[in-house]
């Protein structure tokens, strides 16, 4: 019996290795953008830390100097949340882009592994025409054949 040989089994394969690169490029991008949120999230966390300490500190009898010193860090803390904003954004659009590029690669592997499953039935169904035809030929020519 043939065994099914598909020529254009190294495209396939290509696919699927892009279709797992690009896998691999989504979890990264959407490692990074974790990694943004959760830096967003403690400088909001330490904003609000010095918010309230400058609370505090207006209450007490506390000099002006480091009163303005709190006020200046977080007019800092406040640049960098927006900075990392967008970073976020940015991710954001990565990861986006990046699941666009899957889904292109996913289609793309489908459409070959559809042509590859196209031709192993046609392979099927050629070895099975082929085997009927020996059959046949078998019985025909026992047919033909006298009998002792």
């Amino acid at each position: 019996m043939a065994s099914f040989h598909y020529s254009f089994q190294k495209v396939v394969d290509l696919k699927s290795s892009q279709k797992t690169q690009a896998e691999w490029m989504l979890s990264s991008a959407l490692g990074a953008l974790s990694a943004e949120e959760k830096s967003l999230h403690e400088l909001r966390d330490t904003k609000q830390e010095w918010e309230d300490r400058l609370q505090a500190a207006s209450q007490r009898a506390v000099p002006l100097a480091e009163l303005q010193i709190i006020g200046q860090y977080l007019d800092y803390l406040q640049a960098c949340i927006e900075s990392k904003l967008l970073d976020v954004k940015k991710a954001e659009r990565v990861v986006e882009q990046n699941r666009s590029k899957l889904a292109d690669r996913m289609k793309d592997e489908k459409v070959w592994l559809k042509a590859k499953d196209h031709a192993m039935d046609r392979f099927r169904q050629a070895l099975q025409l082929k085997e009927q035809n020996e059959l046949d030929e078998m019985a025909t020519v026992r047919f033909i054949m006298p009998t002792p």
